[in-house]
């Protein structure tokens, strides 16, 4: 038996704008007489010069034949390309009360990645014990381009409360007038993988176990680029210290056991490799592949005769070479070493009644860093830095909330008083998080409320089966948040939204 099955996919996002919300602390985290609340209306940058463009195109095909009723064969390939343009300003440094800082800047990248995935898989048993297996290979081919340039001509400044017109701004390296620097040229990267899988069955008892064998290959001409200098003409620098060729194994194994009574407790191992391919600091140099480790642990408990699931689990992951956002480059991430993340999580998903639904969870995680050799000075609420430089070892990694807590619930009315109709509601908790690497002071947390309504038009009409309203408002109260800051801006949550759409099934 054979099955082919072909996707494409053309997309194509103009260059409209958009505007990141990034504003001081002062006038977001900080309020008063000297800092009045920034409105989260307020665009600090440049309107002639925010253009965020991207084009994308796929091709996928996938292919299945099956032997017999113990060996199968299937095959993936996708052909991937992509080009993005953007031209965007973002916040430096505070000026003053009603003053910010601009830098002005612009990437474009292209990127074409062909991929290949095929597998033999299959089941047997051996007496009692039921395998599911698969056994393949695949590899990735990118090549990818970036040229981001930075204007250092001068200091670009924008009224926070009274924004003036655009400045023109000078991003031309060739130009004798214009002060540029940055980083341009292409690098290669290759990725082949084998990998095997065996899904052992007995009774209740499931046992997983796997492993798979990586190759990776990076192949940089990537230049720092900048015409700031005497002579005032473009100079490029090699850009040094790439990735060498490596390989690594890596695997998994886990097993769950599936009482009559409904209780499920599970355990399980992995070890992780992933080269952040595509992902580069704002000198353009690519970043070693992330490695780590994770133990996990956990209960599920399908309450008999309900449609009730109860879930619970606890883990602890080791990462290196984690990417951490990068708070002197917008746009950019940076290598933060080690970090060590463990916590647990409970989860319910209920159907109370036939037209009763509720959805909850809570996260508790603990993120920090757990061996880097980097310091950092503190900073004030002002942006001002203050004390000795502090190890960021044992610190909590920032931007990441410790606590987070949800809640959902979707009531269909009954037919007899409304057919077709149901309302939902929701509240979602995000905890505090730390701004910078060293915790020199928390983002406040913040609680959001959502609800919304469907109506089923089939409930009504059977002509109109099929056709289905819906309607949801976010952030009901119109709170004004802080989603993060990192020490010296913060960026603010979306108001209130009102979402709305109308789908038809046949």
């Amino acid at each position: 038996q054979n099955q082919g099955v072909f996707r494409t996919l053309h997309m194509y996002t103009p260059g409209t704008g958009t505007n990141d919300m990034q504003y001081p602390t002062c006038g977001t985290l900080i309020q008063n007489s000297n800092c009045p609340r920034i409105p989260r209306n307020t665009f600090t940058g440049y309107k002639s010069w925010n253009q965020h463009g991207n084009r994308e195109a796929m091709f996928e095909f996938m292919f299945d034949h099956k032997f017999n009723n113990f060996i199968s064969f299937s095959q993936v390939f996708r052909y991937e390309d992509s080009q993005n343009d953007v031209k965007d300003t973002y916040s430096r440094i505070g000026v003053s009360n009603s003053e910010v800082a601009l830098m002005p800047w612009s990437i474009q990248g292209s990127s074409r990645t062909i991929g290949l995935d095929s597998r033999v898989h299959g089941k047997f048993s051996t007496g009692p014990i039921k395998h599911t297996w698969v056994v393949g290979s695949d590899f990735r081919q990118l090549s990818y381009t970036q040229n981001a340039l930075y204007d250092y001509t001068k200091t670009y400044t924008q009224n926070l409360y009274n924004p003036t017109t655009d400045e023109a701004v000078c991003l031309d390296i060739s130009s004798p007038t214009c002060s540029v620097r940055g980083s341009i040229g292409p690098y290669n990267y290759f990725q082949e993988g084998v990998y095997f899988q065996d899904q052992i069955r007995w009774k209740g008892l499931s046992v997983l176990l796997g492993g798979r064998e990586d190759w990776v290959n990076y192949n940089s001409e990537r230049f720092t680029v900048s015409n700031i200098n005497t002579a005032h003409t473009e100079t490029k620098t090699k850009i040094s210290g790439e990735p060498q060729p490596q390989h690594a194994f890596t695997w998994r194994a886990g097993l769950i056991y599936n009482t009559t009574f409904g209780l499920s407790p599970y355990f399980s191992y992995s070890t992780s490799f992933v080269p952040q391919a595509g992902s580069t600091n704002y000198l353009g140099k690519a970043f070693s592949p992330l490695t780590g480790n994770q133990l996990e642990a956990g209960l599920k408990y399908k309450i008999p005769n309900k449609d009730i699931l109860l879930t619970a689990a606890a883990f602890h992951i080791d990462e290196n070479h984690y990417l951490i956002s990068d708070l002197a480059h917008s746009g950019f991430s940076s290598d933060a070493g080690r970090v060590r993340s463990q916590g647990f999580e409970v989860a319910a998903n209920a159907n109370v009644t036939k037209d009763l639904r509720v959805v909850a969870s809570y996260t508790y995680t603990d993120l920090r860093f757990a061996k880097t050799n980097a310091t950092a000075q503190r900073v004030d609420t002002s942006g001002n830095y203050y004390g000795g430089a502090v190890s960021e070892s044992g610190k909590v990694v920032p931007l990441m909330p410790r606590n987070m807590f949800s809640i959902f619930a979707d009531y269909t009315i009954p037919s007899t008083f409304a057919k077709g109709l149901g309302i939902n509601w929701g509240m979602r908790y995000v905890g505090y998080s730390y701004v910078d690497n060293v915790e020199s002071f928390k983002t406040p947390a913040y609680i959001l409320f959502d609800i919304g309504a469907h109506f089923d038009f089939g409930q009504v009409s059977q002509t109109l089966r099929g056709l289905k309203a819906q309607i949801s408002v976010s952030n009901l109260t119109n709170k004004y948040y802080l989603t993060s800051c990192d020490g010296s801006f913060c960026y603010t949550g979306q108001g209130r939204r009102l979402y709305g759409n109308l789908t038809y099934n046949w």
